[in-house]
């Protein structure tokens, strides 16, 4: 069972929450005794050990993991002039504006800003022209286990979850100048916490704490010396506040900070501080120098309040970054042989062309893309979907990954075709030919399009469990739903698989094609056309596909008896006999 937990970011990107073994430097991820890993401490916290185990993973060197702060994400709750000897010195300053006694008569509370927070072995920045006066105080944290509130002091063990190390590096002439404390404690860099976290079941009850600057010791003293004991502060923080899970007490430091020295011993650039209590370790920092970068911003800055959807998988793998968002995309089969891009349709994947996959990667080179919000693609809430934006999607995706712009054929679905279209009649170059499973009119007419948009609606309010038997009802033949019950699971899979948002947005960009008609007649005739749909597809009838028939130059049409809407799911040989002869593949 483990008895200290650590924040750390894996080599694939993901934050994970694990046990630190200081003697081999080594660290073993961790994981919900279901075999969920573990992501942040408040989950450690609220599970309880008894749901914990050691993940079945190998274990890492920290060398290959960046270690976090085992808590964050709050303002830490921190006390001032909680020992004796160090109230004194603080009074004696002339950096004290908060008392004019030697000893408080209640504790002297303030807090330390969320974005302060940094792990161990960050630099500490000096901040030139805010602070000439950079001055440490190592600490123990206690770390909050439940929420409560009017907690007696009898009762207030019972709440701790366990305690860490903070270093509440502060600003002497801010502290003093702002009277409060809250300017002058809450610089960037300015609380290190960690390496680890420790239940309170597995340490000592009265812990020491020690504070090292360069090698030579500053200060020590005991958990038993406080003022104010961590039972009385969680009762007089908790008397008309809800005390919460994970929130972080900074205890008080004892004697032995820079300003107690005479002459005054302020950090420079350069110094190394070390913090160690009974059990948890030593946090160490080092001072930056006076032109170091100030990355808390970059750290702001990488969250993001914005949702986003449908990120399936581990570590951004198989997604390729186009501008802004990222997208699945992989490639099968021979870089140099003719090129194809695959395009899926509605509540489909690059997935759905698994039965052309086989054949066709021992001479092509196959591009198989989901759409954003689709199958792989997670999508942003600030993300527009158009049969606009998906073609340009897949024409940066194939730039990525084919730089040379060979010409290559498309074979698209459904609404995928749509994208098709408009990919190849703005990229005339780039298309030697198409193949069309299903292509939907062009305008949508109203009626669908005002249908479409009721349909995403209704996904997003109530999912996808609430549309997949209409969808697949009206999407495969009487035949197929008759005598392939293989075909009706893989069409419900295949929808009950998407993303509800990411499938809704795509449903609108359907909608929205009622406003722009795709001239088909545009194509030039180079571009080789098939065009592929079943005698009972509503959303392609043999009426619309022969109507494309006639615009577009070079084109052919195949009409396959006993089919709906998902073809290659109810006639995967007849699909694959057409387009492999389309191909020229033997």
């Amino acid at each position: 069972m483990p008895f200290n937990y650590c924040a750390y970011i894996d080599p694939s990107g993901d934050h994970r929450i694990g046990y630190l073994d200081f003697n081999t430097e080594q660290i073993q991820p961790l994981s919900f005794v279901s075999g969920t890993r573990l992501s942040s401490l408040y989950e450690v916290i609220e599970a309880g050990e008894s749901n914990i185990v050691a993940s079945p993973e190998s274990t890492i060197p920290i060398s290959d993991a960046k270690l976090l702060p085992p808590i964050s994400g709050r303002d830490v709750l921190a006390v001032g002039k909680n020992y004796v000897e160090h109230a004194k010195e603080f009074n004696s300053s002339g950096f004290d504006a908060s008392d004019k006694n030697d000893q408080p008569t209640l504790p002297v509370i303030f807090t330390k800003r969320a974005t302060s927070i940094v792990a161990h072995g960050e630099p500490v920045l000096l901040h030139p022209g805010f602070t000439e006066t950079p001055d440490y105080e190592g600490e123990i944290g206690v770390i909050i286990g439940k929420a409560g509130h009017k907690i007696s002091e009898s009762e207030a063990m019972d709440y701790v979850w366990g305690y860490t190390i903070i270093n509440d590096f502060t600003a002497r002439e801010r502290q003093r100048d702002h009277k409060q404390f809250f300017i002058g404690k809450s610089p960037d860099t300015y609380c290190p916490i960690g390496p680890i976290a420790v239940p309170k079941e597995h340490l000592p009850a009265n812990l020491q704490v020690q504070t090292f600057v360069n090698g030579e010791k500053r200060q020590d003293a005991t958990i038993d010396q406080l003022i104010f004991s961590v039972p009385h502060l969680i009762a007089c923080l908790s008397q008309a506040q809800t005390l919460q899970p994970g929130d972080t007490i900074a205890t008080g430091t004892p004697y032995g900070v820079g300003f107690g020295f005479r002459p005054m011993k302020f950090l420079k650039a350069g110094d190394e501080v070390k913090v160690s209590v009974t059990g948890l370790g030593t946090l160490t920092n080092r001072i930056a120098s006076p032109d170091a970068t100030n990355l808390t911003v970059d750290r702001v800055n990488a969250q993001s309040s914005i949702p986003v959807s449908n990120l399936k998988t581990r570590g951004h793998n198989g997604l390729v970054k186009i501008g802004s968002k990222e997208l699945f995309y992989q490639f099968k089969g021979q870089k140099d042989g003719p090129q194809v891009i695959f395009i899926h349709g509605l509540g489909g994947s690059s997935t759905y062309f698994s039965p052309l996959y086989e054949k066709l990667q021992a001479t092509h080179g196959l591009h198989l893309i989901d759409l954003e919000g689709h199958g792989l693609s997670p999508t942003s809430a600030l993300s527009n979907l158009t049969v606009e934006s998906l073609a340009s999607d897949i024409r940066e995706v194939y730039k990525h990954a084919c730089p040379e712009s060979k010409p290559t054929a498309v074979i698209a679905h459904s609404m995928g075709c749509l994208v098709a279209l408009k990919f190849a009649l703005e990229n005339t170059s780039l298309v030697s030919s198409l193949v069309l499973m299903g292509p939907p009119p062009s305008p949508l007419p109203q009626a669908d399009s005002s249908g479409s948009f009721a349909l995403a609606e209704t996904v997003r309010s109530k999912g996808m469990l609430a549309v997949v038997d209409v969808i697949v009802n009206a999407g495969l033949s009487s035949k197929t739903k008759a005598s392939n019950p293989i075909a009706v699971t893989a069409a419900r899979l295949s929808l009950l698989g998407q993303d509800p948002e990411g499938y809704a947005k795509a449903f609108m960009a359907l909608a929205r094609s009622a406003g722009e008609t795709v001239d088909v007649a545009q194509l030039p005739a180079t571009c080789r056309t098939l065009i592929l749909t079943g005698t009972e597809d509503a959303v392609s009838p043999p009426a619309i596909c022969s109507a494309y028939g006639q615009k577009i130059k070079s084109s052919e049409v195949k009409i396959l008896n006993d089919v709906a809407h998902w073809h290659l799911f109810e006639d995967a040989k007849g699909v694959s006999d057409a387009v492999y002869s389309f191909l020229g593949v033997a």
